[in-house]
């Protein structure tokens, strides 16, 4: 597992992004898939599961994962989520790309294969959130929409949150078509910052993405990190889709809020 220099210094805090490594999956889910929707064997995801929640030290039932569908939906994980069936539960988070809690013990995460997993904390209203953010997600901007949140819910400062940007695939070699390319522009993005092109070919920078989101919605440049590693590349380490196609494992992006 990998944690964020930023972060690191909240001791009230645990974070992580796994890596392929420490599970019982195999074959393309090899070895530590944490995602319940990638069409791994669910007995030996839960395992995985339960392996991670032993190692951050909370029950199974206190790891929140959504649903996701590469939109904007953000839910918060309150104590009103723990009385709710467990069918209801899934319900709840179905069709979610962003979870915010204040509790403390419930690690919320993201699952990714070569998107972007951001990791947020606001050390002054004790609040934690995560996204994940896709070509489409980056591009409607859902790492603004949950500052928005924050702000909204709990008065949060922009300027008080940290936020870590995870592996996910770079600029390097991560090539989109034109429609892509167009989306981008229309939502109002510095398109020389996040696009290059090489010959006819178009590839895009969702790191600088992102960042520029972040701070459009307040962030201080100095309050993101930005990981670095290239899910894509560095696909031995960490699980990439791109490489190894839609049914291969997922990691998990996590944060949790210690407690006392």
């Amino acid at each position: 597992m990998i944690t964020y220099k930023l972060l690191d210094k909240y001791k009230e805090i645990a974070h992580f992004c796994t890596s392929r490594k420490g599970g019982v999956s195999v074959g393309n889910y090899a070895s530590f898939n944490l995602s319940p929707f990638s069409g791994d064997n669910p007995a030996v995801v839960t395992r995985n599961q339960e392996l991670l929640c032993k190692q951050i030290g909370i029950d199974p039932e206190k790891l929140i994962i959504p649903y996701q569908t590469h939109g904007t939906e953000i839910r918060e994980i309150d104590d009103a989520f723990f009385l709710l069936s467990q069918e209801k539960r899934a319900n709840y988070i179905y069709g979610v790309d962003a979870l915010f809690t204040r509790l403390t013990q419930v690690c919320i995460g993201v699952t990714t294969a070569d998107c972007v997993p951001i990791l947020f904390f606001d050390p002054t209203q004790k609040v934690i959130a995560v996204a994940h953010a896709g070509w489409r997600g980056t591009c409607e901007r859902i790492a603004e929409k949950t500052i928005a949140t924050l702000i909204e819910k709990f008065r949060s400062n922009p300027a008080d949150i940290m936020v870590a940007i995870g592996p996910s695939i770079s600029v390097k070699v991560y090539e989109v078509g034109k429609e892509v390319v167009e989306n981008f522009d229309a939502a109002g993005f510095d398109m020389p910052e996040i696009i290059e092109k090489r010959d006819a070919s178009y590839f895009l920078d969702l790191w600088t993405a992102n960042k520029q989101s972040l701070l459009k919605a307040g962030i201080l440049s100095k309050h993101i990190e930005i990981a670095g590693n290239c899910t894509f590349t560095e696909h031995e380490r960490f699980f990439s889709a791109r490489r190894l196609g839609i049914k291969s494992g997922r990691m998990l992006s996590g944060i949790m809020l210690k407690g006392g």
